[in-house]
């Protein structure tokens, strides 16, 4: 897997989802608290980009539909169907937010 440097920390506003791109690859950053998390950008729906949606908590709800998924680990979790987005480990170092992305 490769790390990417994608944002700095204080970049991201929490609760505010930031779109990014992995070698061409649309991501969603989603900032809760001090953690960051990164999952794909496409909702499993009807392909919705998921950082244009509204982050409450750890759930993120695509602008479209209102399909929910849990930034943490991807899943659907409303109206919970099965769905899931890929997620991908974020580490953050220094102010820089590193993504480990296949």
């Amino acid at each position: 897997m490769a790390t990417v440097r994608v944002a700095r920390l204080a970049d991201l506003t929490p609760g505010q989802p930031q779109r990014a791109e992995i070698g061409g690859a649309a991501i969603v950053l989603a900032r809760v608290g001090d953690q960051v998390f990164a999952c794909g950008d496409t909702c499993a729906h009807k392909g919705g980009p998921l950082s244009g949606g509204k982050l409450t908590g750890t759930r993120l709800a695509c602008p479209w539909h209102g399909w929910m998924y849990d930034v943490r680990t991807g899943e659907c979790v409303f109206p919970g169907r099965g769905a899931r987005v890929p997620t991908y480990p974020v580490r953050v170092e220094a102010d820089e937010v590193f993504v480990e992305c296949p």
